[in-house]
Parts: C-alpha cells; structure tokens; sequence
C-alpha cells in the first residue's frame, strides 16, 4: 500500500492487536466503551481501512462501519463468537487463542 494503512480498533484490547497492527505501521485510532454513530465518525471511520472490533457486545457496530464506509475491512478480534446478523458484513473473524495478534496485524497490513 502506498499510503499509511488506517484502522480503528473497537473495545477492550486485552489480545493486543491495536499494538501489533501499530507495530505493523498503521495508524490506529482506538474507542472503548458503549460505540455510537458519533463516536464512530468522530473516530475517522469514514475514511478508514480497517475496522477491528475486540467486544462482540458491540456487534452492532459492524453494520454502522459497513454503512459509513464502502471499502473498510471488518475484522473482530475476540473468543466470543460474532453473532448471526453481522456474519455478511464480517471480513474476518479470528480467536486470539488461535492466532497471535502479530500474526493477524501482519496478515491484515499485506
């Protein structure tokens, strides 16, 4: 890519992928706690590349994501399972158990 790779991470980042993706060198932009529209925008979601959400309680948030901007990629990043309704909106959806963050940073920058 030859512009700075964007994302916003969603939530509690417990696993350390918002460190990993940094790592990686992209610009990350994080939020916590109950996510709305606002926030969202007010986050740079709009012109984002990468949406990572950590907190499937905030699951709702992927459709907002996928309403705001066409071309991000929706990633969760969590040991819950993503619920149903947001699954055709989803990029990807990977456990921390299973794969290191540094591992999915690498793989979400190439």
């Amino acid at each position: 890519m030859s512009s700075t790779t964007t994302a916003v991470v969603a939530g509690p980042d417990d696993d350390g992928i918002g460190a990993a993706l940094e790592g990686e060198g992209v610009d990350v932009t994080r939020l916590d706690g109950v996510i709305s529209r606002p926030q969202l925008e007010e986050a740079g979601v709009v012109g984002v590349d990468l949406y990572v959400l950590t907190d499937v309680g905030q699951a709702t948030t992927i459709p907002i994501v996928c309403d705001l901007n066409d071309d991000v990629r929706t990633v969760v990043y969590a040991r819950r399972t993503v619920p149903e309704f947001v699954k055709g909106q989803l990029d990807i959806a990977i456990d921390p158990q299973l794969m290191d963050a540094r591992v999915v940073a690498d793989e979400l920058v190439d």
